[in-house]
């Protein structure tokens, strides 16, 4: 088979995914401190992103060393199980932020704890569902005229996930306006109380909005050409397109590392300690609340 080029580059994607991913799930795993309900889902957000780079790693030496359709079938499920967690996941983090700015006062109680593990199994029992749909039978391989623009997902299969990714970014969407809305009270409140300037709510309110915009603009133009297509296109379609409108997703799982951790204060206290060589004597510290994550 002729090595095609798109492949090498999802296979690197998927190589920086992992990597950076896996020092996320290490760092959360071997941490004490990291039990709190946020560091939970950013650390789902890293497994689902780990197992998306390792299935495009696996995809691409499955295609070109060990080829057969058992196998296909096996990372086309897992690729579809990761992917479907790393955008849930979003959605559990964002509810996450929301609750915590509106329900402030009993955000750090059990009750919280109870939810996130909730949300955890209901993303993760959703995306292994869709994952075993196309290793089940629900696949084209005995009908290519049923195959969708990423073989051997079928074009209903595909529609199913696209309509759900937009369903997700809908909600995430309208999640952070409401952020934003209580963002925005919390510091003209704040501004009144301490008679500050209204430059400095200003400030402080573009500097919020800037941060959602930069988390909403990078998972929208990330997914949604892949979404939009895999509505519109078909078996038919130029393999260019499909290859064009993927990469820029498994972006997303590269980027995703860099947004909802390596900017958390408390991780990179753990990271710079590892770096020095006193992982064992990092002093304890308090999480924060997610909206700062």
């Amino acid at each position: 088979l002729a090595l095609n080029p798109w492949d090498v580059v999802l296979c690197v994607s998927g190589t920086i995914i992992s990597c950076e991913n896996a020092i996320v799930v290490v760092v959360i795993f071997y941490t004490p401190a990291f039990r709190a309900p946020m560091f939970l889902l950013i650390g789902s957000l890293a497994t689902a992103d780990l197992l998306a780079g390792l299935g495009l790693i696996l995809h691409f030496a499955f295609v070109y060393f060990i080829p057969s359709e058992a196998l296909s079938l096996l990372t086309v499920g897992l690729l579809v199980t990761s992917f479907t967690a790393s955008v849930s996941s979003l959605l559990t983090i964002t509810i996450d932020r929301y609750l915590s700015l509106y329900n402030a006062l009993t955000y750090y109680s059990e009750r919280t704890v109870t939810r996130t593990y909730i949300m955890l199994i209901l993303t993760w029992g959703a995306s292994v569902s869709y994952g075993l749909l196309p290793v089940l039978g629900w696949n084209c391989l005995k009908e290519p005229s049923a195959c969708s623009i990423v073989r051997p997902l079928t074009k209903s299969h595909l529609t199913v996930l696209s309509v759900s990714f937009l369903a997700v970014f809908a909600a995430v969407l309208q999640l952070y306006v409401q952020i934003c809305r209580i963002v925005c009270r919390h510091a003209h409140q704040i501004a009144v109380q301490r008679h500050l300037l209204a430059s400095s709510h200003d400030v402080t309110t573009r500097k919020g909005i800037a941060t959602l915009a930069v988390i909403l603009g990078t998972f929208a133009s990330c997914w949604l050409p892949f979404a939009v297509y895999g509505l519109l296109g078909d078996h038919s379609s130029p393999a260019l397109y499909t290859y064009a409108t993927l990469l820029p997703a498994t972006y997303n799982s590269v980027l995703n590392p860099v947004i909802y951790a390596f900017r958390n204060q408390e991780i990179q206290k753990v990271l710079w300690a590892v770096c020095c060589g006193c992982f064992s004597s990092a002093p304890p510290f308090r999480s924060r609340s997610p909206s700062d994550v």
